[in-house]
């Protein structure tokens, strides 16, 4: 049951960060097409574009998190016994989320106040509700970094051969 929900959130994930690009690269393209063929385009598409590529990075953040595959610098974690390497990493874990989950709570602050005072982004959009996405995504950030923390270490990543092609 707890499979298939997981299974059933990552694929959400999967499909608005693809969506999300598609439309994107598509709104983009058309931009360029009305800008150089007919001098004409959608004012508000910049920004929001400038908006969507927000959304992209932090749900695209919210993948790499998933997959483990977000930026580590790990100066002790292959020196250590398995014990030592696994305090560590929960260790890891939980900063990460403790730091996510204060970004995050900054976020809703911002977007509480920004709801209170009417505040618009462009075009007659209200700014809380493009703003959304910073404390959704970063608290789920948070939260996976908390749980994970609880989980045994992700494997070790192969070495990078860095010498030179022949």
């Amino acid at each position: 049951m707890m499979q298939a929900l997981v299974r059933t959130l990552h694929r959400i994930e999967d499909l608005l960060l693809t969506v999300l690009l598609l439309g994107l690269v598509g709104a983009s393209f058309a931009q360029i097409v009305l800008r150089n063929l007919f001098d004409t385009g959608f004012l508000w598409l910049d920004p929001a574009l400038r908006l969507g590529v927000l959304w992209l990075g932090l749900i695209g953040a919210l993948v790499a998190t998933r997959e483990h595959h977000q930026i580590r610098i790990d100066l002790l974690g292959r020196h250590l016994p398995p014990l030592g390497r696994r305090i560590a990493c929960a260790l890891t874990q939980w900063f990460t989320a403790a730091v996510a989950g204060t970004i995050a709570w900054h976020g809703a602050l911002l977007v509480r106040d920004d709801f209170r005072l009417g505040s618009e982004a462009f075009s007659g959009m209200p700014a809380w509700l493009a703003e959304l996405v910073i404390p959704v995504g970063l608290g789920l950030i948070a939260l996976r970094h908390f749980l994970q923390g609880f989980l045994p270490p992700p494997p070790e990543p192969a070495p990078m051969n860095l010498d030179p092609l022949p």
